[in-house]
């Protein structure tokens, strides 16, 4: 897994940009990190093929992301920035990382953080949470590819809607925190919304969601209430399931975090009318 940084310490160092700020804002929220409002969720691709390149925004993601194969992958950009750096900027790359073993969402990462801090950011450390990484996810994108020939299946009324809730519930529990959230997002989110899965097939899979973990299921209902796509019958039937087995409060965060991905679309969409980036 190669990484195309060219990125010197300064760089590294610069203040946080507006992908950083948006990143915090996304923490903050307690919600997985978008690329821009608006926009799909970030994946390790996007950290190791440098299409996010400030590391100022680099390190928000490490800190604040809820998808720990995504900060892991983040921290791989800032470590080798750290091993190059000269002694003044590696002492300040030190307590960026004593930052993200205090501050990081997830256990795993900070104990990646503490061991390349202890290892003085070793190469060799480095390329080893580059090999971590691509052996849980190598797998997870191949079994991701193997379900969408399930999916396949579906379209063409080859396989039952029952057959296929097994095979879900059975890929999501084998990818579970080893496939990008971003990308099994998609996937949810492109079932609900295609033609050519039948609606009995749809309300099966929004039944499983709703038995998935609050943060998992908030991310995935808020993306079908706000989606564009989706049959607007499948939307009312999700309001009316989602009153029956989630608590006030839960229906509430559901409700203000759609209303925030819809005023997204709206502004991502008025931005390109009129040209805006």
């Amino acid at each position: 897994m190669e990484i195309p940084y060219d990125l010197t310490p300064a760089q590294a160092l610069n203040p946080a940009s507006d992908l950083a700020r948006h990143f915090m804002d996304c923490g903050a929220m307690n919600t997985n990190l978008s690329l821009a409002p608006g926009k799909r969720l970030v994946i390790t691709d996007d950290l190791l093929n440098g299409t996010i390149q400030d590391l100022a925004a680099v390190s928000m993601a490490v800190i604040v992301s809820r998808d720990v194969q995504v900060a892991k992958a983040a921290m791989i950009p800032l470590g080798l920035a750290a091993s190059m750096a000269t002694t003044g900027d590696r002492q300040r790359f030190e307590q960026l990382f004593q930052l993200i073993e205090e501050e990081a969402f997830d256990p795993e990462v900070r104990e990646a953080a503490d061991a390349l801090i202890v290892g003085r950011f070793r190469e060799a450390q480095i390329r080893g949470l580059v090999q971590e990484l691509g052996g849980a996810v190598g797998p997870a994108r191949v079994r991701y590819r193997a379900f969408l020939d399930v999916v396949r299946m579906v379209v063409d009324k080859r396989i039952s809607g029952a057959a296929f809730l097994d095979e879900f519930v059975e890929f999501t529990h084998a990818v579970a925190g080893k496939l990008d959230f971003g990308i099994y997002s998609m996937c949810v989110d492109r079932l609900f919304g295609s033609e050519n899965i039948p609606m009995a097939v749809k309300t099966f899979l929004l039944k499983e969601v709703l038995r998935f973990p609050p943060l998992v299921r908030r991310e995935l209902l808020t993306n079908l209430l706000a989606s564009t796509t989706a049959p607007g019958e499948l939307v009312r039937y999700a309001r009316a399931e989602m009153a029956s087995v989630m608590t006030r409060e839960q229906l509430t965060e559901t409700i203000l975090f759609t209303t925030l991905k819809l005023a997204w679309q709206a502004q991502a969409a008025s931005h390109a009318r009129s040209g805006q980036p």
